[in-house]
């Protein structure tokens, strides 16, 4: 029987995969047979990954892009073009939640920062991306939303409306780009252990009010969430569409 997570000869370009979520997917993606173009906004941040990947046999390779530029994201995509002419897989991954705090609070900077890089960055990858994902003739587009999407967190009002944009997205495009063999699918994680959620990993007190309504009663790490963006990227999921693949311990049950 064929392996339907095999991800051989297969460009997969992962944004924000300096670490955390990004990374683990990165790993999980590369172990699989998929050649992963890491992305983030300093290189720096990358080259351990790429080392670490390739020290297990993996292939990947990485470049400095700023998602929440489009003049940057025009740069990846043709340097994507003009090495290997198409394009399987991309994980918008990359995100950003610089105010933490009621919605009537922000000020525009912060705004449009969260805007730009949580909303504005997926989508035009994805649109400047469309006809390298044509090529592959099975590509799959994974945006990395949130529960918050679904249900706002406190103090987090913006980061959630720019989540429920991406799953709004997410069905959007995949009723679009179906009829080019181009799949495109969110992924919403609960809450994770990542350098995103460290100042809510550093409060026991509210940790402990968090972790009751979560049913499995804790956290997730990032490799928990690996595995569903390995489903999305697949042939496993090769009938999947425009759907939202809830990881979150139970928490919108």
């Amino acid at each position: 029987m064929d392996n339907l997570f095999s991800l051989e000869n297969r460009i997969a370009v992962i944004t924000g995969a300096s670490r955390g979520i990004g990374e683990a997917i990165a790993h999980i993606f590369a172990r699989n047979g998929a050649h992963c173009v890491l992305v983030s906004r300093k290189i720096e941040g990358l080259e351990g990954v790429v080392s670490d990947i390739r020290e297990k046999g993996g292939s990947a390779e990485a470049i400095a892009c700023n998602v929440g530029d489009v003049d940057q994201i025009d740069a990846l995509v043709a340097q994507i073009r003009e090495k290997f002419g198409k394009l399987d897989i991309i994980v918008n991954n990359a995100a950003t939640n610089p105010y933490f705090g009621n919605m009537d609070g922000i000020d525009v900077p912060r705004l449009d920062k969260t805007f730009d890089v949580n909303l504005k960055g997926p989508f035009f990858l994805i649109q400047r991306s469309i006809e390298l994902l044509a090529a592959s003739g099975k590509a799959s587009v994974i945006n990395v939303s949130s529960i918050n999407g679904k249900r706002p967190a406190p103090l987090q009002g913006v980061y959630s409306i720019t989540k429920a944009a991406l799953i709004s997205m997410t069905k959007g495009l995949a009723k679009e780009l179906g009829a080019r063999n181009i799949r495109v699918n969110a992924l919403l994680p609960g809450l994770t252990k990542t350098k995103f959620s460290a100042a809510l990993m550093a409060d026991d007190g509210l940790l402990d009010e968090v972790y009751k309504t979560i049913p499995l009663g804790r956290h997730a790490i990032p490799d928990e969430m690996s595995g569903a963006a390995l489903y999305l990227a697949s042939d496993a999921s090769s009938f999947t569409t425009g759907t939202c693949l809830t990881c979150d311990g139970g928490a919108l049950a």
